[in-house]
């Protein structure tokens, strides 16, 4: 899985090490969160898109609701057929952005996580790290149209780069996403080359 803050480069890596894996003969599957399937990017739109106020709570129900349908449906056929799957977001952006974002509880997200899940989780998580004030800028080069969560103020979306700084466990890597896009590439290849070797199942 590919996580990180907003701008941090998160949707252009994944298209990269798609392209690298396939390069190398495996099969590869790509989804974005929230969406990839008809009810999880009608969740998208409602949780991103309205124009209509909605419950904190409400948010994350529509987040993990995508996800579900997006697990069941997309990514778990694809992992029993042998396929890598590689996502730009999952499980860690529900407790970056409800959790340290929102301020919800953590023990009911992660509840609600799991069921939402059926418990999957990824072999590898690369958190690309880079200052709010550089993935605005970003954002802001590209002419990028912010959505719902985008134009939350910076105390908010510093909030959710710590909490992605500080996430660690078995599988976690972070890699610096204000160095080139080679040195991305580069160190992100390095942490799926060696998980591809021990018979990688997702990314």
């Amino acid at each position: 899985m590919i996580e990180g803050p907003e701008g941090a480069g998160k949707s252009t890596l994944v298209r990269w090490l798609a392209g690298q894996l396939r390069a190398e003969g495996h099969h590869v599957t790509t989804v974005r969160e929230p969406g990839g399937t008809p009810i999880a990017e009608a969740a998208r739109k409602l949780a991103l898109k309205s124009r209509h106020d909605r419950a904190f709570g409400a948010e994350l129900f529509l987040f993990l609701a995508a996800r579900a349908d997006l697990v069941e449906r997309v990514i778990r056929p694809a992992l029993e057929n042998g396929q890598v799957v590689i996502a730009d977001r999952f499980g860690l952006s529900t407790l970056a952005y409800q959790v340290a974002g929102r301020g919800l509880p953590r023990a009911d997200v992660e509840a609600a996580l799991r069921v939402a899940t059926g418990g999957l989780s990824p072999d590898l998580t690369l958190i690309l790290d880079v200052p709010v004030t550089v993935g605005r800028e970003r954002q802001r080069t590209a002419g990028k149209v912010k959505d719902r969560i985008e134009r939350e103020d910076d105390t908010f979306h510093a909030r959710v780069r710590e909490a992605y700084r500080s996430a660690f466990g078995p599988g976690i890597a972070h890699i610096d996403a204000s160095q080139s896009k080679k040195a991305v590439q580069d160190a992100a290849w390095r942490e799926v080359a060696a998980i591809t070797a021990l018979s990688m199942r997702g990314a």
